[in-house]
């Protein structure tokens, strides 16, 4: 079967480059492997090469556009968002911006998941960022998402990581991120969107735009998992301080718990001035953020096998009874 199909695929080279009568049956045969009910491995591999070979003798080819879009369906549409064929063939393959273009030009929501899952698969020196980030930051104002399209942009964010989508503009990304809805099940690494929600967080502006549903990811990602330490992540005390002084204590709640999980005062210097008041005002607008706050110690020190600190004890436990003497 294999061998019929890679003979196949070099008929279709020939003809992409022969004459234009042979040219003609190219989309039959395409429609031909579309409609294979068997999709060997070996299908992904042949359509790397002919969205190659096409690009490269786009204008000799009247629908090199339509040819693409079917030898990336003959190559991905197939594959599942966790599918990594066992082959090494397309570790030096590379996609060129140009098909990108027709791709995401097409706002056609499956063939861009077939690019995205292609993307995915590649492993050649240009990082996926360098075409996808400015795409992807406007895809959901042009393209309705489907289950597959949402699930293969999220694996994309999570390579592609936060310095790529900074220089295309971080409001774009939050608008991105509060359309894709990330929950913990999406994620196929935790730590590096621990990492990337921290990145984005860390200036009030951005605060103030991502939506609550990660402030809550947030915490949950910090006080249920075993996360290994965030290498150059540091406490924002500004994000403190706005949240309290915007009133957002919902998100103010789930930042407290971040906090206590990541930074401990006695762990990295964090002073009790700097939570304290903060947390004195949390404890007087959300009566229930104290013992919300002991629940998510609770479960990160079960998760973690960790003693909860001594600080946190202390801090909370003082800011409760001056907000219980504060409240008429």
């Amino acid at each position: 079967m294999e061998e019929i199909l890679y003979r196949s695929s070099r008929a279709i080279c020939s003809a992409i480059t022969g004459t234009e009568v042979q040219r003609k049956c190219i989309p039959h045969v395409l429609d031909d492997l579309i409609g294979l009910e068997t999709r060997p491995a070996c299908l992904t591999e042949i359509a790397f090469n002919l969205c190659s070979v096409i690009h490269e003798n786009r204008e000799s080819l009247e629908d090199w556009k339509g040819l693409l879009l079917a030898s990336l369906e003959i190559g991905f549409r197939h594959l599942s968002h966790q599918d990594q064929p066992a082959r090494f063939w397309f570790f030096s393959i590379e996609i060129h911006p140009g098909i990108a273009d027709v791709v995401f030009g097409s706002r056609k929501s499956e063939a861009i998941a077939d690019l995205l899952h292609a993307r995915i698969l590649c492993r050649s020196p240009c990082s996926p960022g360098d075409i996808l980030a400015e795409r992807l930051v406007c895809l959901h104002n042009l393209v309705p998402s489907s289950p597959r399209l949402r699930r293969l942009v999220i694996r994309s964010v999570e390579l592609i990581g936060y310095g790529k989508f900074e220089e295309v503009g971080v409001e774009r990304f939050v608008g991105l991120l509060n359309h894709l809805h990330v929950a913990v099940e999406d994620m196929d690494d935790h730590s590096k969107w621990l990492e990337l929600l921290l990145e984005t967080l860390k200036t009030p502006e951005r605060a103030q735009h991502l939506s609550y549903w990660y402030w809550e990811l947030l915490v949950e990602l910090v006080t249920s998992e075993q996360l290994p330490s965030i290498n150059g992540a540091a406490y924002y005390l500004e994000i403190t301080a706005f949240l309290a002084g915007a009133q957002e204590w919902n998100k103010l709640e789930c930042w407290m718990g971040t906090v206590w999980a990541l930074w401990p005062p006695e762990a990295d210097g964090i002073t009790e001035e700097d939570l304290g008041h903060s947390i004195h005002l949390l404890f007087r607008k959300r009566p229930g953020a104290f013992e919300k706050l002991k629940q998510w110690m609770e479960q990160w020190s079960q998760t973690n096998d960790e003693k909860i600190p001594d600080s946190f004890q202390r801090i909370c436990e003082r800011a409760q009874e001056v907000a219980q003497r504060d409240t008429p």
